[in-house]
């Protein structure tokens, strides 16, 4: 049996410029690696996705063990434990839903518009929430039933269940650290509690940037252990979404 730790990114940027860690989201990765050290917690292990913000996590935490003078594994790359791409979604699907719905389309114009002028604001609501526009776009990418050219809602699942088989060559009894993002970390919690439609995004909805949930790999098995924890954020101000 295997523990994984799966870990979402700390809080990344903008709209505009999202995949990066804003500080904020350094200092959680960081106060999560100091966290990890203070619970003796080995890793024999490591894994994060190619999206720079899941790679600055993997540092942060990685930088904190250094610090502790704690051994911690090389950290691989492995493009199965990416987020899904929401901005491709959108240039291919928003052009489609502004003609079908004219409320769309005005959350649409007023998000764009909004993100424009915070660009530099990295606290401005638009930055920091999921719009009604945003969950409009990514439910019809999970519906799948218009057009789209880019990776499938049945693809992503398939490929982020799919990282299962990194851990074949972990031995068992052993401690497996994952950075990634909110909905690959749902996806998985899905699988361990028998979802699989669109109820996973609401997993994703509600996980804390630079959060950790436990999962237990026995044999084909996936088992849910803990769900989003955060005892590294004490204060309410480390505590983001997003």
């Amino acid at each position: 049996m295997s523990r994984v730790y799966l870990v979402r990114h700390g809080q990344a940027g903008t709209r505009k410029a999202y995949d990066a860690l804003s500080d904020l989201g350094r200092r959680q990765a960081r106060l999560l690696g100091e966290y990890f050290v203070s619970e003796r917690i080995h890793f024999t292990a490591a894994y994060r996705g190619e999206l720079k913000r899941q790679k600055q996590t993997a540092e942060e935490v990685r930088s904190a063990y250094a610090e502790a003078g704690v051994c911690f594994p090389e950290v691989v790359s492995h493009s199965g434990w990416n987020e899904f791409d929401l901005d491709h979604i959108y240039r291919a699907l928003a052009p489609r839903l502004c003609g079908e719905d004219p409320e769309f389309q005005k959350e649409y114009r007023e998000m764009v518009a909004q993100a424009r002028a915070a660009a530099q604001q990295p606290g401005a609501n638009v930055n920091r929430r999921w719009l009604p526009c945003d969950r409009k776009v990514v439910l019809a990418w999970i519906e799948g039933t218009r057009p789209y050219d880019g990776e499938s809602w049945q693809a992503f699942r398939q490929r982020v269940a799919g990282c299962r088989a990194t851990l074949e060559s972990v031995e068992q009894d052993a401690n497996v650290v994952v950075f990634t993002s909110a909905t690959p970390i749902a996806v998985w919690t899905a699988l361990a509690m028998d979802i699989h439609d669109e109820r996973t995004m609401r997993l994703a909805g509600v996980l804390h940037n630079a959060s950790c949930t436990v999962v237990k790999v026995v044999d084909e098995e996936i088992r849910l252990h803990s769900f989003n924890g955060v005892p590294h954020l004490g204060s309410p101000d480390l505590r983001t979404y997003r």
